[in-house]
Formats: C-alpha cells, sequence, structure tokens
C-alpha cells in the first residue's frame, strides 16, 4: 500500500473522520480494476467519505441516554405481573430481577472487551469477523440478514401508538388507527435523525432523562407506600417475602413457567450493547464505552429492583398476578387515586415507547451501514449514502422499510404478537456465539489477542450458558395449553432459528452461486492499524490467482 493509499485508508480506523473505499471491485490478471465496477446485486461502486463532525460526536452522557433509552422500555411498566404469576414469591421475583441484572453485567463485561480492542461501529458484526474467519463471509452474512430483518422499530412504534390512544380514551388496542400512529412515529423519528441528528440525540437524551424520572416517582412512592402513605389498605406482600404460595392467579406453574419468567426479565434489560453499535460516534470511544456501559446497567438494575419493592408496596398478590401489562397503572392508582393514573401513566408510556425507537433507530441504522461500507448487502452503494444531510439517511430509510412492513402487514392480534416476540429472540444465538468466540481468544494463544479491558474467562462462560438458556428454553412444551397465545409454543424460536439459517443461504447465493455463475471470487482485504484493529473488506476479483496477491 503507497502513501497515499494509506493516507485515505488509516481514517477508516479513527472515529473522527472515516473514509471508505467502496468494496467488491473487479480486476483484471494485473490487478488493475475493470472499469466502473458493481456488488454482487448491481450497485454501483465508487468512493464515499465518511466524515462525522466533532460537535455532532456523542459524550459519556450521551451514551449513557442511549443506551437507558434502549433498555427502558415497557416491560418494567408491565412485566413484574407475569413474573410473580409464575414464582408466586415476592422474595424469588425480586431475586429474578437482580440476578437478571448480574447476568447482564457479564454479558457488558463481554461486549467491552471487544469494544475497547475494535472500537468500531458495527457491534457484533465486527467481533463475529474477528473471530469466525472460516468459512469466510458466514458469521457476518448470518448477522447482516438477522440484523436486517428483525433490526426493526414496530413493537415500541406500535406501543407509542397505542398508549396515545389511551391517553385520548381511544378504546381500540391494535387496530389500523394505532398503526397509523405507529407509522407517523418511526417516520418521524427517521427524519430527525436524517435532517437533524443533533436535535435527535438531544430528544433522545430528554427522553432518557424522563424515564429516569418516573422510575424515581414510582421508587420514592414505593417508599411511602410502605410507610403507609397509600389509599388502600397495606397487602402485606413482605411478611413473608420467601413463601411459595399458589393463589388466585399466580403460583404453581412448575419449572417452565419459572424458565420463562426468567426469559422475561432477562429481555427487560435488553439494549445494554446499544453504545457498542455507534463506536465509530463516540468522542473518544473507549473511555466514554467504559465508563457510560456500566453506569447505564447498574443504573437501570437499581431502579428495576426498586420499582419491583414499589408495585408489591403498594399491590395486593392477586391483583397484581392479574394486572397484566397495566402493572404501574395499579401502582399509580393506589397510592394517588384513579384520577391521576389514568391520565399521566399512559402519557409517561408512551414517552418511554419513542424513546425506545429514537435509540433503536439511530443505533441499527449505523450497523446497516456499516454492512453496506463493506459490500455485503445488495445494492450497498445506495444503502451506504450519506446524502443530502451528511448523515446514515439511506440506512435510516432501510431501518424505516422493514419497520413498517411490519407494522402493516400482519393482522391484528396473534399474528403480531408473534413478530415482536420473533424480534428478540435470534440475537440470543447471536450473544452466545459473541461469548464462544471471547472464550477461543482467550484461550487461542495463536490469536494474539489483547484488548485494554480484560474480562475474567469464567464470566464469558456465564454470558454464553445465559444465551443457550434463552435460547433453548422456548422450545420447551408448556405445561398447559401448546396455543395459549394464538399460534404454536415452538413457532417463534423456531422461525427465529430459521432467520439464522437464511443468513447461511444468503452466504452460499452471495460468495459460492453468484462467483461461479459471473465468473469471479469474493475475497477479504484486511487492514490492521497501528492500534491491532482489523478492518475486513470484500472484494470481487476476476481472476482466483488474485487472491493470493491481494491477501498477501
Amino acid at each position: 500500500m503507497n502513501d497515499s493509499d494509506r493516507k485515505l485508508r488509516q481514517p477508516l480506523l479513527d472515529s473522527s473522520s472515516v473514509h471508505s473505499e467502496q468494496a467488491s471491485e473487479i480486476f483484471d490478471r494485473n490487478g488493475v480494476p475493470l472499469g466502473p465496477s458493481y456488488d454482487s446485486f448491481g450497485g454501483l461502486d465508487g468512493t464515499v467519505e465518511f466524515a462525522i463532525p466533532e460537535s455532532r460526536k456523542i459524550g459519556v452522557a450521551g451514551a449513557v441516554f442511549l443506551i437507558l433509552n434502549k433498555m427502558i422500555g415497557t416491560g418494567i411498566f408491565s412485566t413484574p405481573s407475569s413474573i410473580f404469576a409464575a414464582t408466586g414469591s415476592v422474595g424469588v421475583s425480586l431475586l429474578m430481577w437482580g440476578v437478571a441484572g448480574l447476568l447482564t453485567l457479564t454479558g457488558l463485561g463481554v461486549y467491552l472487551e471487544f469494544g475497547l480492542a475494535i472500537p468500531l461501529s458495527g457491534g457484533e458484526k465486527n467481533y463475529l469477523e474477528r473471530v469466525f474467519k472460516k468459512p469466510p463471509f458466514l458469521a457476518t452474512s448470518v448477522f447482516a440478514v438477522q440484523m436486517i430483518l428483525l433490526g426493526f422499530s414496530a413493537g415500541n412504534s406500535l406501543a407509542f401508538g397505542r398508549y396515545v390512544l389511551l391517553v385520548v380514551g381511544h378504546p381500540l388496542p391494535d387496530g389500523w388507527v394505532a398503526r397509523s400512529i405507529a407509522v407517523l412515529c418511526i417516520t418521524l423519528v427517521v427524519s430527525l435523525h436524517a435532517a437533524l441528528p443533533q436535535w435527535g440525540l438531544r430528544l433522545t437524551n430528554a427522553l432518557g432523562v424522563f424515564k429516569v424520572l418516573v422510575l424515581l416517582v414510582i421508587v420514592f412512592s414505593g417508599f411511602a407506600a410502605l410507610a403507609g402513605f397509600r389509599l388502600v389498605p397495606d397487602p402485606h406482600n413482605f411478611d413473608d417475602i420467601w413463601a411459595m404460595e399458589k393463589g388466585d392467579g399466580y403460583g404453581g406453574g412448575g419449572a417452565y413457567t419459572f424458565a420463562t419468567a426468567m426469559l422475561q426479565v432477562v429481555y427487560s434489560y435488553k439494549g445494554w450493547e446499544n453504545a457498542n453499535y455507534v463506536l465509530g460516534e463516540l468522542k473518544n470511544p473507549k473511555r466514554t464505552l467504559s465508563i457510560a456501559a456500566p453506569i447505564a446497567v447498574v443504573g437501570v438494575t437499581i431502579l428495576y429492583v426498586l420499582a419491583n419493592v414499589a408495585y408489591f408496596a403498594a399491590i395486593p398478590k392477586a391483583e397484581l398476578a392479574k394486572s397484566e401489562v397495566i402493572v404501574a397503572g395499579l401502582f399509580f392508582r393506589n397510592v394517588f387515586g384513579e384520577s391521576i393514573a389514568a391520565r399521566s401513566l399512559p402519557a409517561c408510556v408512551a414517552l418511554s415507547n419513542i424513546g425506545n425507537v429514537l435509540a433503536v433507530s439511530f443505533a441499527h441504522s449505523r450497523v446497516n451501514q456499516e454492512l453496506a461500507k463493506e459490500g455485503i448487502l445488495p445494492y450497498s452503494s445506495l444503502w451506504v449514502s450519506t446524502k443530502p444531510f451528511n448523515t446514515p439517511a439511506a440506512s435510516l430509510l432501510l431501518h424505516w422499510i422493514v419497520t413498517v412492513i411490519v407494522l402493516l402487514a400482519p393482522p391484528p392480534g396473534p399474528a403480531y404478537n408473534f413478530i415482536v416476540n420473533l424480534y428478540t429472540y435470534p440475537g440470543a444465538w447471536i450473544n452466545a456465539l459473541v461469548a464462544g468466540g471471547l472464550i477461543y481468544l482467550h484461550l487461542a494463544k495463536s490469536e494474539n489477542w489483547s484488548s485494554p479491558w480484560r474480562t475474567p474467562t469464567f464470566v464469558a462462560v456465564i454470558y454464553l450458558l445465559l444465551n443457550l438458556f434463552l435460547a433453548i428454553t422456548p422450545f420447551i412444551p408448556p405445561t398447559s395449553d401448546w396455543n395459549a397465545d394464538g399460534y404454536p409454543y415452538y413457532a417463534f424460536p423456531l422461525v427465529g432459528t430459521a432467520v439464522l439459517g437464511l443468513g447461511v443461504v444468503y452466504w452460499a447465493l452471495w460468495t459460492k452461486v453468484l462467483p461461479r455463475w459471473g465468473g469471479y471470487v469474493v475475497v477479504p482485504e484486511r487492514e490492521v492499524d497501528e492500534y491491532g484493529v482489523e478492518v475486513v473488506r470484500y472484494r470481487r476479483v476476476a481472476d482466483a490467482q488474485k487472491v493470493g496477491v491481494l491477501l498477501g
């Protein structure tokens, strides 16, 4: 590589200014590009510049709220009822929320080690590429298909629409009115991030502060309820905290209900890895991530546990077990009265939903762009574009398209709930691969792995086992109706696993079938900067003899 090439490519490894020479060029026998080149599905190549102004970079506070906004969704306002209904024990329920926080910290340790060693946007894409090099491109293709097809914001967009209708007194929970509001929500969020990125981040931060304040109101109101300041009699939920009871709507479910309850709690913490997706846009990414991520995860864990204490302080057990998605509403009613709860809670949850949509669309669009930079997506040169606002507007558009399809295509009811459940499941397999990869790097001395952050191997093992548990448990038959949700219990884990299999099909098409048909081979070009950060670019080469030249 000559000096001019080095000057062009070196900024790719610097988060302050990224200049990417687009992938997938076709070379002749002598290594000369054969004119304008195209990606595997016809996208025109060229040189695209990615420069992020310093004023738009995210500091520690911004990274904290980016994580908080994805972690704190509707789960903490609704899930505690099903957790208690499954366990029948106040103490076990609280313990589950605490243990889930500790398990989340094990995942954070794994991602910190990877993220600080490879400070680039894209999250798991970079980590899987570092570990799973054979067969070439397979891990990246599987992750790309999962992220594009399932990385939508439909769930919280629809939840926003539903709660807006509750605020105005509309009775329809999941109809075309709610879905129309959801489409408007994702459209406004994507437009804001594309045209006014600084204001998008400011709104994200503001809603992150708001979510924390709402949880703090619940926590301190819970302390007041424990002291007797409530409008209902003392439920005496803490008299025998570890008792395993079976009552009206709770307890007696067996091992399956405990396992599924733990699944729901762990999923309520999902989103802690959000900052890893945008490392290229953090100020001093190694310092920012190492400070922001632990603060966010520890803070959310404390708030979640204390919020559950507050619920038990003011809601009787039978009422809590049957409350389903309105736990926080019952709490507000029992402490402040019917009118205040009815008016304030739906608005608070709606704002929480839109904060999640802001955080997810911001982060996932960056992952889409990273995949496009390396020519992995069909028509990569389209999705990699930063026009007209010097933002990942095209990648945001891709995120918008998938989200709107998921919002509008399925009929109301079980079909939509199935798709929302599907959103989270394949991530367990991806996280298991990441954890297993780190264990391998620790044990394989030939990999010469090093990172500013060292996570003990046993922590990575715990995180691996957790994700295997999350991936396998949904296949275990329940003791109750197999079709209780309107579809077989195994439907969403089966389809989620099939989506990962679709990534294998895409890999075969992209790297085997089309190259054989077109008379070229796909080869990786690896560049390593002075800090040891590796970047992989995928190129199409007309003559297989060039593979050795490029890789050499």
